[in-house]
């Protein structure tokens, strides 16, 4: 006999008040930093004519998916360090649980989007306009969408279908899959199986496209003449690549490694890795790093002051 749970208690990220608060104030700043970027980024490329091009139109789209995924479980995550109160609903944890992981790998699949799409700007860029044309770039856009919640949704249904009766304490910041097995009072191997080859394709078959497209563009960056356009295109190419690095290097190590190596404490800080410092960085090396994007922000800036 047991009495069926209907709360989860998610222990967050510190056991401290004076931590606590530190963490507030930290997540907070970063959380407006996002949706400062990424707004500017979607209300500029909007406004802006000569910024309607395929390139635009991706990040515009991506700038929108991380406002999405992070809203997934900033707000709550804020609200518990707060209050102090760190219990959410099953309904509210699932909900989160789906959210998060089919957000985050669309993620995934748009930054693969995305270096393929720069690879045929920099590498053929007389084909550019024929290939990545409005229609087709809406195609991988939905399909980017569409694939994600395909492939997450099933394991993501069965784990809200799962019996929880026993403990129901996470030491977690927002609902994790793995944890949310463990708690289970029925066998979950089935499921356990099935995310890790979901993953285990995602993972390294978008890192591979995204490798390939920059290591094309790096080799033609390499045979340009000038040793000034050669400085520049590395500057912004090594700036996506650490982004790149940083994040597939978490997730990776975050849900492929082996299960006896590391722990709970140390999952929350590479989730906070992927999901927040990544989060901040893109809308500023991806968009606003960008010359055009930087003059149409200072002039709506004029227009507006």
């Amino acid at each position: 006999n047991c009495t069926t749970i209907v709360e989860f208690v998610l222990l967050g990220l510190a056991n401290s008040r004076h931590w606590e608060i530190t963490l507030f104030l930290f997540l907070a700043i970063a959380y407006f930093l996002i949706l400062l970027g990424n707004f500017s980024v979607i209300s500029i490329t909007l406004m802006n004519s000569f910024l309607q091009t395929p390139m635009y139109y991706f990040l515009r789209n991506f700038a929108l998916l991380e406002i999405t995924f992070t809203s997934t479980f900033m707000p709550s995550t804020l609200y518990s360090l707060l209050t102090e109160r760190k219990t959410i609903s099953l309904p509210g944890c699932f909900l989160q649980m789906m959210f998060f992981y089919c957000l985050g790998t669309c993620t995934l699949f748009h930054m693969a989007v995305m270096s393929v799409d720069r690879y045929v700007a920099i590498c053929h860029p007389l084909h550019y306009t024929a290939l990545m044309n409005n229609r087709f770039c809406l195609q991988l856009i939905l399909s980017c969408w569409a694939v994600s919640f395909l492939l997450m949704f099933p394991p993501t249904i069965m784990t809200a279908q799962l019996p929880f009766c026993g403990p129901n304490v996470m030491n977690h910041f927002y609902c994790d899959a793995s944890q949310l097995l463990q708690l289970s009072c029925t066998d979950t191997g089935f499921i356990e199986e099935l995310m890790f080859v979901i993953l285990i394709i995602i993972l390294p078959g978008t890192l591979t496209v995204t490798a390939v497209s920059y290591g094309c563009i790096i080799v033609t960056i390499l045979h340009i003449p000038s040793s000034a356009g050669r400085k520049k295109a590395f500057s912004t190419c090594s700036a996506h690549l650490m982004v790149v690095v940083v994040f597939y290097s978490t997730c990776i190590y975050r849900y492929i490694r082996p299960a006896q190596r590391g722990g709970q404490d140390s999952d929350k800080v590479l989730s906070l890795f992927f999901s927040v410092l990544t989060q901040v960085l893109n809308p500023y090396i991806y968009s606003l790093r960008n010359k055009q994007v930087k003059q149409a922000l200072k002039e709506s800036i004029l227009k507006f002051s």
